[in-house]
């Protein structure tokens, strides 16, 4: 079709042909940074633990001081868990995953390094590689012999007694590939603190780390060590059994400990399932915002696209029925119309583009967000045309059935 009795339409009328390019571009630029936003929500929700989450509940205790009996309460409490039906492996971890609160490290790969390599979290307690169910693809596990308890780490690194520490450890393979990428990490040593090695005994496929702002640094990043806690140490209890055994497993496992202590404080308790639910809440609402915007601003874009093409099918009526009259048909007229909407959309993607780019600029710039990859740009052009096809659809088919004798009519 010759566009250019089309174009020489729309310059009579430029301030509505303006106003509605200006709105097809804001909008473009709005959705593709929206979409963009929704899909790093996304991926941060659906993001793989590593753990048997389906496995696995937990028993966060109040914590009411050191008390010196803390490790063999501890001891005594796993003993009473293991021994309830369906438990297949029980841990008192120092962190768990899917919590606010971490501990982290810098890791250097060289003694003589002036900045980390990375900073990654650390996960302490005796067997939590097989109560979380973490695979470990090469290497070994942790032995019981290289455990150490956590209040003598405390005693050797306050007498600087470096030598002394427990010096294996786990590492996941996201952290073998940004240290040492295309080798062989079991028996390298990193660095921590004051330049004090650590070797590499074995690599795990993933463990997540906690902490919702962590995530961001790598979430993939973390560790496992030989220490042991006590029960004022830990962050609670976790427990691994069958799926279908976790409602009767968490409900004998708080009356164990009541009975071994009727003054416990049982401050939350639940699956890992449930518990990683509640970590991305704020995601998920997130979305639900994000989306409900994109739509809304879809719509009333779709209905300005409406509203104008629906003003001008009036406005020529006359026009139409001369050209019908002339020998035009329907399907002439439709598209007629339809290409005017694909060119006015067509102009508004690209101003809408600029505009999106901007806008990844300033959410780079203030809020450290990540750049857009340049699909999110196609993606939204598409979305446009599509909305421009369809709300223009309506009145061009009015308009393609507009008869002949409107023209005699009019003379």
């Amino acid at each position: 079709m010759d566009i250019r009795p089309i174009l020489f339409a729309l310059r009579r009328h430029k301030l509505t042909c303006c106003l509605l390019v200006l709105q097809i571009a804001f909008t473009c630029a709005i959705v593709c940074n929206t979409i963009f936003l929704i899909g790093q929500r996304l991926e941060r929700i659906n993001l793989p633990s590593g753990i048997a989450e389906n496995e696995l509940v937990y028993i966060q205790l109040a914590n009411i001081g050191g008390r010196p009996d803390g490790k063999a309460r501890a001891a005594e409490d796993m003993a009473a868990l293991r021994q309830i039906p369906g438990v297949t492996a029980v841990a008192l971890p120092g962190e768990m995953p899917f919590d606010n609160g971490s501990n982290n490290m810098d890791i250097r790969i060289n003694p003589e390094q002036h900045l980390a390599t990375l900073s990654a979290s650390q996960y302490f307690g005796e067997g939590v590689v097989k109560t979380f169910g973490v695979q470990l693809v090469e290497g070994r596990d942790l032995r019981p012999e290289e455990y150490v308890d956590l209040s003598d780490v405390f005693v050797m690194l306050a007498n600087k007694q470096y030598d002394k520490l427990p010096n294996s450890t786990l590492i996941t393979r996201a952290m073998a590939e940004r240290m040492w990428p295309g080798k062989d990490p079991l028996g390298k040593q990193f660095y921590v603190g004051a330049g004090m090695p650590f070797t590499v005994v074995g690599v795990m496929a993933n463990l997540i780390r906690p902490g919702s702002n962590q995530m961001n640094a790598g979430a993939g990043y973390s560790t496992v060590w030989p220490v042991r806690l006590t029960l004022d140490q830990g962050v609670g209890y976790m427990i691994r059994c069958a799926p279908q055994d976790r409602d009767q497993v968490l409900k004998s496992a708080v009356e164990k400990l009541k009975t071994l202590d009727p003054n416990r404080i049982v401050l939350d308790k639940g699956t890992m399932e449930q518990h990683r639910r509640d970590f991305f809440r704020n995601d998920r609402a997130m979305v639900g915002i994000l989306l409900g915007v994109c739509i809304a601003l879809l719509v009333v874009t779709a209905l300005g696209i409406v509203g104008l093409a629906s003003f001008w099918v009036a406005q020529r009526n006359r026009s139409i029925g001369v050209r019908r009259a002339l020998g035009a048909t329907r399907g002439n007229i439709l598209h007629y119309f339809q290409t005017e909407n694909f060119l006015l959309t067509t102009m508004g993607i690209a101003l809408g583009m600029v505009l999106a780019y901007g806008i990844n600029l300033f959410l780079i710039v203030h809020y450290e967000l990540p750049r857009m990859p340049a699909m999110y740009f196609p993606v939204g052009a598409l979305i446009l045309w599509g909305i421009g096809q369809v709300a223009v659809l309506g009145p061009a088919l009015r308009a393609a059935a507009v008869p002949p004798v409107v023209a005699t009519r009019s003379v």
